[in-house]
C-alpha cells in the first residue's frame, strides 16, 4: 500500500471533493466519484485516507448461514481487524443497499482501531447509532437485513468498483458533504498541490462575487486584471 504522506493528507482534509473532481477531470479521470453515497452524518469530520478494500457478490444461501461469523478468517470481520489505522474501509457492495453491509458494532471496532472512515455502496444498518459516533461512514440508505442475507464476503484489499468508481487498494479517499471521490494513489501528492491552488482562487473569486462583481472575465480568469486582483489577495490574506 502506498504511503499516503502527512502533508497530502493535511492538505486534502482543507479541499473539497468538488475541487479535487475538476483536478482530476483534468488530466482525463471522469468517474472518479463514488456515486449514490452520502455522509451518514450531517457533521462528521472530512475524511481522509487510502483505501483497504472488500468485495462482497451475491450471497448463496448454503454459504450464508449466520454461523459463518464464528469463523474468525470471516472476510467481513477480518477486515474490519486488519484495515490499518488511517485507512479507508471501502466495500463493494453491489449497490445493492437491501441488506446491510455493516452496523454499528463493526464501524464502533474501526473507530476505536483508528481507522479513517468507512464506505459503502451499499447500506448500513443502525444508521442513526452510527451517526451519532461523528465517525465519517458513506452508504446510500440504513438497511436493516444482515449482509448475510444478499452479500457474500469474498476478497480482502484487491481492486472493486465501488459506486461505479474504480478503487484500488491504497488509493486516496476523500468524502465531504457532498459525497466522496477517489483519487489514485499515484498521482496524490500532485491533485493535492493543485486542489490548494484551486482552493484558493475559488475563494478569491467567492470573494469578489460576493460584492457583486460578475463573473465574466472572473471565473475562468479571462481578464488580465483577474490575475493582478488574485495576485494581491493572496498576499493580503497570506494565501
Amino acid at each position: 500500500m502506498t504511503k499516503l504522506s502527512d502533508a497530502t493528507r493535511a492538505k486534502l482534509k482543507t479541499v473539497s471533493t468538488a475541487t479535487v473532481a475538476t483536478a482530476l477531470y483534468k488530466r482525463g479521470f471522469r468517474i472518479q466519484m463514488i456515486q449514490g453515497v452520502q455522509p451518514i452524518g450531517a457533521d462528521q469530520p472530512t475524511l481522509v485516507g487510502e483505501a483497504f478494500t472488500l468485495r462482497y457478490i451475491p450471497a448463496r444461501e448454503d454459504l450464508n448461514k449466520v454461523e459463518v461469523f464464528r469463523d474468525r478468517a470471516h472476510p467481513q470481520r477480518k477486515a474490519v481487524e486488519d484495515c490499518p489505522p488511517g485507512a479507508v474501509l471501502v466495500m463493494d457492495s453491489r449497490k445493492d443497499a437491501r441488506a446491510a453491509s455493516a452496523g454499528a458494532i463493526l464501524i464502533t471496532r474501526l473507530m476505536k482501531r483508528g481507522v479513517a472512515g468507512v464506505i459503502t455502496d451499499g447500506g448500513f444498518r443502525d444508521a442513526t447509532e452510527i451517526a451519532k459516533l461523528g465517525f465519517p461512514a458513506y452508504h446510500t440508505r440504513p438497511s436493516a437485513p444482515t449482509n448475510l442475507t444478499l452479500h457474500h464476503a469474498i476478497e480482502i484489499n484487491g481492486p472493486i468498483g465501488c459506486g461505479d468508481a474504480p478503487v484500488f487498494p491504497g488509493d486516496v479517499i476523500l468524502g465531504d458533504s457532498d459525497g466522496a471521490i477517489v483519487i489514485p494513489a499515484h498521482i496524490a501528492d500532485e491533485i493535492a498541490d493543485e486542489a490548494i491552488e484551486m482552493t484558493a482562487f475559488e475563494d478569491f473569486v467567492t470573494e469578489q462575487v460576493q460584492n457583486g462583481k460578475s463573473i465574466l472575465g472572473l471565473y475562468p480568469a479571462t481578464d488580465e486584471q483577474t490575475t493582478i486582483d488574485f495576485a494581491a489577495w493572496r498576499k493580503a490574506n497570506g494565501r
